[in-house]
C-alpha cells in the first residue's frame, strides 16, 4: 500500500471548488487519518479530504480533540497527503497551535503545508478569529474556516449542543460566517445549526457552507469516517446527523474470528498458502539433519 493506484480523475484545486460552488453542484468533504483511509476517499471521488481533529478520538483513542498535538496531526496529515493524489487536502489546526496570536497561527500553518503535505488548513471561530485567518490567507495558504458549535471550544459552550437555535444565535452564526468570508476563507464549515438556519446563511454567503449536522440546503457535507463507515462497536454513541451507511466493525470482527478460528483448528494456512520445496531437496535436507544429528 506504499503507493496509491493510478487515478483518472484531475486534481481537485480550489478553482474545481469555487466552480462546482457556481454551478450549483454538493461538495463532498470526508475525514481520513491515515494512508488506507485517505486512499479510499481518494478512490470514492471526494472532492476534499479533510484531516481532522476528529482524529485524536477515532484513531488515537483520547476523550476529546483538545489532547491531540500539533506533531500528532502533521504524522497523520504526510500519512494522508500520501494517498490522496487528485482530493483537495486540508488539515485541521489543533487546539493551542493557532488561538495566541496571528503570527501563531501562520507559523503552524506553514508546518502544515510544508511538513504535513496538505493544500489547506482548517480552523475554528468566528469574529475573534478574522484577523488570524486573514494573516494566513494574506500569507497564500488556504483556509477552511469552522462556525456554529466548534468543538475545540465545547467548555465554553456548555458542552456538545446546537448553534444558533434563537434567532440571536442565528444572527451570531451569519455574522461569525461574514466575518471570516472576508477574511478570505475559500469555505466554511457549518456545525449543528438548525437546517432552515444553515440554508438562509449559504444564501447569504458567497463562499461554499460545508454542513455537518446543519441540514442539506448547504453547498456540501462532511462527515467523519469511521462514523459513517460504521467502524465502531455496538453501543458507542454517535451524533443524531451521522448515517451509517456501512458496518466496518462488523465485517473485520468477522474475518479476525474466523481468522482466529482457522488458526487454532489449523486449517490455516492451507496448502495454497504456502511455498513449496522440490521433494529431491526436501529429502536432502532430512538426510542432512538425520547426519549432523542437528
Amino acid at each position: 500500500m506504499g503507493t496509491p493506484g493510478p487515478s483518472l480523475r484531475k486534481k481537485v484545486t480550489l478553482n474545481t471548488i469555487r466552480s462546482m460552488y457556481k454551478k450549483g453542484e454538493p461538495i463532498t468533504v470526508l475525514t481520513a487519518h491515515d494512508f488506507p483511509s485517505g486512499h479510499v476517499a481518494d478512490v470514492a471521488g471526494m472532492e476534499i479530504v479533510l484531516v481532522g481533529d476528529s482524529l485524536a478520538m477515532v484513531a488515537l483513542g483520547m476523550e476529546d480533540t483538545s489532547e491531540v498535538l500539533l506533531e500528532e496531526m502533521l504524522l497523520h496529515c504526510r500519512s494522508v497527503s500520501r494517498a490522496a493524489k487528485t482530493a483537495f487536502t486540508v488539515g485541521d489546526l489543533p487546539m493551542g497551535s493557532y488561538e495566541i496570536a496571528p503570527e501563531q497561527a501562520l507559523e503552524s500553518a506553514i508546518r502544515f503545508i510544508k511538513e504535513g503535505r496538505v493544500q489547506s488548513v482548517k480552523l475554528e471561530g468566528g469574529i475573534e478569529m478574522a484577523p488570524t485567518i486573514k494573516k494566513i490567507t494574506t500569507a497564500g495558504i488556504p483556509v477552511l474556516g469552522h462556525v456554529g458549535l466548534t468543538p475545540q471550544r465545547q467548555n465554553a459552550l456548555g458542552g456538545f449542543r446546537v448553534q444558533g437555535k434563537t434567532s440571536e444565535g442565528a444572527m451570531k452564526v451569519l455574522q461569525d460566517a461574514l466575518a471570516i468570508q472576508a477574511a478570505g476563507c475559500f469555505a466554511v464549515v457549518v456545525e449543528a445549526v438548525p437546517q432552515e438556519v444553515a440554508a438562509l446563511i449559504t444564501k447569504k454567503l458567497s463562499i461554499p457552507t460545508i454542513g455537518i449536522g446543519a441540514g442539506n440546503g448547504c453547498s456540501g457535507q462532511v462527515l467523519v469516517q469511521v462514523d459513517m463507515t460504521g467502524n465502531f462497536p455496538p453501543g458507542r454513541f454517535i451524533p443524531k446527523f451521522v448515517k451509517k451507511y456501512g458496518d466496518v466493525w462488523s465485517e473485520s470482527l468477522k474475518a479476525i474470528e474466523a481468522y482466529r478460528d482457522e488458526t487454532k483448528s489449523r486449517a490455516y494456512p492451507a496448502p495454497e498458502h504456502t511455498y513449496p520445496i522440490p521433494r529431491q531437496e526436501l529429502q536432502e535436507f532430512e538426510r542432512m539433519l538425520e547426519a549432523n544429528d542437528v
